[in-house]
């Protein structure tokens, strides 16, 4: 039978792939190896003797350490350590890297310290053993609970960020734990094996580790649907062993193709895992006879260029699958993965995929990060270049680092589901102008885009341009867009609408946190603004006007005796009346001069129910609205007292009373019915045809009465000013509308007008 490589296998006894397709045996069996098999392995690659002398030393220690300590499955403790040193030394891991695989228990299961270790091996050595033993301390999925359980996980994740060589043993662990799973008790069985699925297995598919990945999902599956992954095995086996023929026939025909075009090659079959087909048949809903690519022929080959002649070769000789190409080597994936996949339609009918890589690509595809950082003879080793090296080539593990570091602001469940959301469900992948490949999970828009780049892009994002046209940034992207991100220095940032924008968990919690933070500074504002006019008032009343009472209450001596740290947080403090104006009026000694007189404002003859603003209750009095600033009901507001002509009424923000004498409290009536107030408002947009018929048409569908409506055009940045002036009945109803605009194609600020 011709030889098959199960998809992800690497240490499967090679007999036990002749038997079954899938290389797992039924009661999840593998070969054990000896420290010989590890020595001859990493004698390999590593010839120093002071390096191999490590590696010697730390086995010499735990095979004395670890004497007469027995797993639940019978094995000697040390035939453990033995097989994580083994699957690091199969990953090509450095002396450190194997050496600390031998003595990752060590500290945890017998006497021996880290203080012993970093003596003994060295201080990077006792680094990656410290954060393995912190991690093992955690007692791992005994709890039930799922607040518990994530907490757990945030720990493992926290603990692995740090070294990605702490990330590769850590694995190597989990794998061997997998294998010999079936010592443990079912309930025990169960909770590993949700855990290796939630946590193990999407760490080592982000890092491309697919041997690791695909053996660890594959052995989960059999503990957690074992009806479904015989019933899978059973098919699988069946079904490769039907079509080993046609398999082989398509072999030789490509190899001869390829020999006549003399280009170098090796061709191997690799058959899809198990679990790979039960998310095809039970998540998506396919049956088996729908999965065209569970058997594959991989062309490993010496270059890029080769590998594009191949698939030209292949596709003239064989007809290709619409939309079954996809190209990997112009745009990796974020784990570095890169290949060709096409899939044919052979001369006898039978569909079958093939894979076209290089050598080094192949290497990169099945062991990952770990091919691409492992140990080079006389290299000196940097773990902080190394972390760096990684950041810089596995874009997505910066935001790795960023979600742990934020998550001390987060419950364990929204840590998870941010890692889960926006690192492991990630498979939308998008260029930067620059040629940057972004990922990105399904359904994500350029604002997720703008703040995976930086936190900054996203808060100052206008607007963006997709493949080269201007769009929303509600606009849904697709692998292969390149995008642009518009910003401004002027943007007034993220609002509520946003949230509804994007996808991603990272940008929905950036972006509550600048709300909460806006409209915290906002009320501040206001309460300061308000504080400051009540105690103007009540100076005003004892003689003392508003510049005289601010040199009397900016001292240390008031600031003291009130216990504040500046007169805006005193007035903040006034309008929660802790203390009130009298009080402070008190503590300075300041008598009343005289009594405030509502009765010097002339009365008219005026219908009060109409009037939408009242005076402390009382009625009678002639009130307007001003036009410079057109305040409308929800507005904060003042009473400016005119010479003659009654009370003006101002948004409390207008410049036309700032630092104004005469003004007065005045009040919004509730229950004003159903009435429309004219608002003054100036829309900044990129510009493009139909732009004043679209806002109509938004006005219009949202029954907002527009009066007034101009544009001006600005050549020189291709933008346009329009200014307008609606009829809305509140200021919720004038922030819905703005909403609604700033998320309109090419809208990139909104803002009322003060003449």
């Amino acid at each position: 039978m011709e030889e098959i490589i199960r998809e992800g296998a690497f240490t499967v006894d090679e007999t036990k792939k002749e038997n079954n397709a899938s290389g797992i045996q039924p009661n999840g069996g593998y070969t054990m190896h000896t420290f010989e098999d590890v020595k001859e392995i990493y004698f390999a690659y590593i010839h120093d003797e002071n390096d191999r002398d490590l590696i010697q030393r730390a086995y010499d220690l735990v095979k004395v350490q670890h004497d007469g300590i027995f797993r639940k499955s019978g094995e000697p403790y040390l035939q453990h350590l033995i097989e994580v040193a083994y699957i690091c030394a199969k990953l090509q891991g450095g002396p450190t890297t194997i050496a600390a695989a031998f003595l990752h228990d060590v500290v945890e299961d017998t006497d021996t310290t880290i203080q012993e270790i970093n003596e003994k091996f060295g201080e990077d050595c006792a680094k990656i053993v410290d954060a393995l033993t912190k991690i093992q301390r955690m007692k791992l999925s005994h709890r039930t609970e799922e607040e518990f359980a994530a907490e757990d996980h945030r720990k493992i994740f926290l603990g692995m960020a740090k070294d990605v060589r702490v990330i590769i043993i850590k694995l190597a662990d989990r794998l061997h734990n997998m294998r010999t799973i079936d010592a443990l008790k079912p309930e025990r069985q169960h909770a590993l094996a949700r855990e290796t699925l939630e946590v193990f297995a999407p760490i080592a598919h982000r890092l491309g580790i697919y041997r690791v990945e695909s053996e660890l999902e594959d052995l989960s599956l059999r503990i957690e649907k074992p009806t479904e992954f015989n019933e899978i095995q059973k098919l699988l086996n069946e079904k490769v062993k039907y079509r080993q023929k046609a398999l082989n026939n398509l072999k030789k025909k490509i190899a001869d193709i390829l020999i006549e075009a003399n280009i170098k090659f090796t061709i191997e079959s690799r058959i899809k895992s198990i679990f790979s087909i039960y998310k095809k048949m039970y998540i998506k809903g396919h049956s088996f006879d729908e999965i065209y690519d569970f058997l594959a022929l991989r062309v490993i080959t010496e270059t890029e260029i080769n590998c594009y002649e191949i698939l030209g070769l292949v596709h003239a000789h064989f007809k290709p699958i619409p939309g079954r190409f996809k190209d990997y080597i112009a745009m990796p994936k974020p784990n570095m993965y890169q290949s060709l996949h096409t899939t044919v339609i052979a001369g006898d009918g039978n569909i079958f995929e093939v894979q076209i890589r290089t050598k080094e690509m192949d290497e990169i595809a099945e062991t990952g990060v770990a091919a691409h950082w492992r140990y080079k003879e006389n290299a000196h080793y940097s773990p902080k270049q190394e972390q760096q090296e990684i950041e810089e080539k596995l874009h997505w593990f910066r935001d790795f680092l960023s979600i742990n570091s934020d998550s001390k602001d987060k419950s364990a469940t929204e840590y998870m589901e941010s890692l889960s959301k926006d690192i492991f469900e990630a498979n939308v992948y998008v260029f930067t102008p620059k040629g940057k490949v972004i990922d990105l999970p399904n359904g994500s828009t350029p604002l997720d885009l703008a703040y995976k780049i930086h936190t900054k892009v996203g808060d100052s994002a206008i607007g963006a341009t997709v493949n080269g046209n201007l769009v929303p940034l509600n606009t849904i992207l697709k692998t292969g867009d390149i995008v642009e991100i518009k910003t401004s220095k002027t943007s007034p940032g993220p609002n509520e609408s946003w949230l509804s924008i994007v996808k991603t968990t990272s940008a929905k919690n950036h972006i509550k946190k600048f709300i909460q933070k806006k409209n915290s500074d906002l009320l501040k504002d206001e309460r300061t603004k308000q504080g400051r006019q009540a105690c103007a008032d009540f100076f005003k009343d004892h003689g003392i006007d508003e510049n005289e009472m601010m040199s009397l209450l900016n001292t240390e001596r008031v600031l003291k005796n009130f216990q504040v740290s500046s007169v805006e947080e005193l007035f903040v403090r006034i309008v929660a009346h802790n203390p009130n104006p009298a009080q402070i009026c008190d503590f300075l000694g300041i008598k009343r001069v005289y009594k405030k007189d509502t009765k010097l404002f002339k009365k008219e003859n005026f219908d009060d129910d109409k009037c939408p603003v009242t005076i402390d209750n009382q009625t009678g009095f002639k009130i307007t609205l001003g036009n410079c600033c057109t305040p409308i009901p929800g507005d904060s507001i003042v009473g400016y007292v005119t010479k003659g002509n009654g009370i003006t009424v101002h948004r409390i923000t207008c410049p036309n009373v700032q630092n104004q004498q005469r003004l007065i409290e005045v009040h919004w009536k509730e229950n004003l019915g159903i009435k429309s107030y004219p608002v003054d408002i100036m829309i900044e947009c990129q510009d493009r045809n139909n732009l004043i018929a679209d806002i109509l048409n938004i006005f219009n569908s949202n029954k907002i009465k527009c009066t007034e409506i101009s544009g001006r055009l600005h050549p020189e940045s291709a933008t346009t000013s329009i200014s307008a002036q609606i009829y809305v009945s509140d200021a919720n109803v004038l922030n819905h509308i703005f909403d609604i605009l700033r998320s309109t194609k090419g809208i990139y600020e909104v803002r009322r007008v003060i003449h």
